[in-house]
Formats: C-alpha cells, sequence, structure tokens
C-alpha cells in the first residue's frame, strides 16, 4: 500500500521554513507527507498563507487569529466570512482559549473565540481550535454557541480523555502532534490509543514540538511521519492503515480540500 500521510496543521510561513521552502517541501513528498494545511494566527499574515496554498495545490489554508494574538486587527464576523469564502480556505481557525501566556481579562479572547464559531457556522467550514490551561470554558464555549454545526478538530491535544470524549461527543476530531511522542504524555498517549480511528488527525504545528527522535530538531511536515508511527505502534495497527484512515478523515473534515493530484 502506498503511503499518503496529511500535516494536518503547520506553520509553513513561518521563520525556520519561509525562507527554506522548496527543502520543506521536497522532504516532505520523500517521507510520504503528500497535503499539509497552513495555518492562519494572524490577519495580518493571511495573505502569506492564501499565497501558499494557491501557489501549491497540495497545500490548504486556514483563516483566523490566534488566542495569543491582543494586538493587530480583530476581524468582525463578516469580514471572516468573507475571506473565509476562498476556495483555498477549507477551515476557521486557529481559534480558541488560552490562559498560559495570556493573563487578566480575557474577555476580548472570549468574544474573539466566538466570533469565529460563528463565522464556521455561516460557511460551513470546519474550526480548528486550540485550547491551553482553558479545557473546560473551551468545551463550554464550543456547546453553548453550537459549535458543532460546522465540526472541528482539537488540534494539537494536549488534554485527557474526559475533553478528548467531549470533543468526541459534539462530533469533533482529535489531533496529535509530536507530544503524543514524549514519554511526559501518558495521558494523550491514552487518547491515542481509545479515541475512534475515523476520528483522529496527525500534525506537526511545526516548526514547533518536533516528534521523538526528532526532538530538539526545528519541526517540519516531513515528520508527521514520526508521529503517524508512534500512533500507530500505540493503537496496535500497521502505519499504512494509520496513514489511510487519517487521511480519509482529513478529506472528510475537510470536505471542501480536493485531494487532486497525488503530489
Amino acid at each position: 500500500m502506498t503511503l499518503r500521510l496529511v500535516d494536518s496543521h503547520c506553520h509553513l510561513n513561518f521563520e525556520g521554513l519561509r525562507e527554506r521552502l522548496p527543502d520543506v517541501l521536497d522532504n516532505a513528498q520523500a517521507h510520504d507527507i503528500h497535503w499539509m494545511l497552513c495555518i492562519s494566527v494572524s490577519w495580518e499574515e493571511y495573505p502569506e498563507v492564501l499565497a501558499l496554498a494557491k501557489a501549491h495545490p497540495h497545500i490548504f489554508a486556514s483563516l483566523g487569529v490566534h488566542p495569543n494574538y491582543p494586538d493587530g486587527h480583530e476581524p468582525t464576523i463578516d469580514e471572516l466570512v468573507e475571506l473565509g469564502s476562498s476556495p483555498e480556505v477549507v477551515a476557521i481557525g486557529e481559534t480558541g482559549l488560552d490562559y498560559f501566556r495570556s493573563e487578566g481579562d480575557l474577555t476580548w479572547q472570549h468574544t474573539r473565540f466566538q466570533r469565529h464559531i460563528a463565522a464556521a457556522r455561516q460557511l460551513n467550514k470546519p474550526l480548528i481550535i486550540h485550547t491551553r490551561n482553558a479545557a473546560a470554558d473551551t468545551m463550554d464555549t464550543l456547546r453553548n454557541h453550537n459549535a458543532e454545526d460546522a465540526g472541528g478538530v482539537m488540534h494539537c491535544f494536549a488534554e485527557d480523555w474526559d475533553i478528548a470524549k467531549q470533543a468526541l461527543d459534539i462530533g469533533f476530531y482529535i489531533s496529535f502532534s509530536g507530544i503524543v511522542t514524549f514519554k511526559s504524555a501518558p495521558l494523550v498517549q491514552e487518547v491515542a490509543r481509545k479515541a475512534p480511528l475515523d476520528r483522529i488527525l496527525v500534525e506537526t504545528d511545526s516548526p514547533y514540538l518536533a516528534p521523538v527522535p526528532m526532538r530538539g530538531k526545528r519541526n517540519e511536515p516531513a515528520y508527521t511521519r514520526h508521529t503517524a508511527e508512534h500512533v500507530a505502534q500505540l493503537r496496535g495497527i500497521s502505519l499504512e492503515a494509520l496513514a489511510e484512515a487519517t487521511t480519509d478523515n482529513f478529506f472528510r473534515l475537510f470536505n471542501t480540500a480536493e485531494r487532486g493530484e497525488v503530489a
């Protein structure tokens, strides 16, 4: 069976990747990473993400403003809907709540999150959720604002089975980054074993969080394979089976993304 993996969350426009993009893409292909979803984190950088998707048919784009970016333009629901209508944009986010890096009155984070949910529901495009030290409030917000209408993924999952189960119960997917390969992440590994095979994804979150055995290096999409190998091992299945499932899951969730010719 031919391996065809998707890096469901990467930041190809970030320093460390953008200046060596041809090598990054070649290395990804050499490691059977055929598609990538490049994630927007600010309004100002979104044009870079969109340009990458327009230039490379196997790269998809998201539109969103990260909860750790208090400065910069704060888009309205209408602005998110307008730009999110682009065919290259397959998801809204990353969005969510982060109480680890942000302190004080975080009403602005909640308002931003709610706007992203509303835009995703209007567009009928899935959400990419970031949560750190805010899992309970994140899940409450998703439920209270009918995020299940849009669907989405808990990206770079770092919580326990209870939170995973809550996300799965509202139709969300769980995405595993290099964290799942760390010895310090037994709770995440438990989720990787227990989550339904048809509801999981793999990602890098590159250039961050390189998986074992690349930990400490700059992460890149090629290393999705290491994460996929580890998740397959945890589940007791072949890498081929894991790759087939997660790739099918990606295109089911991000259903406006076109597989096209295999890159």
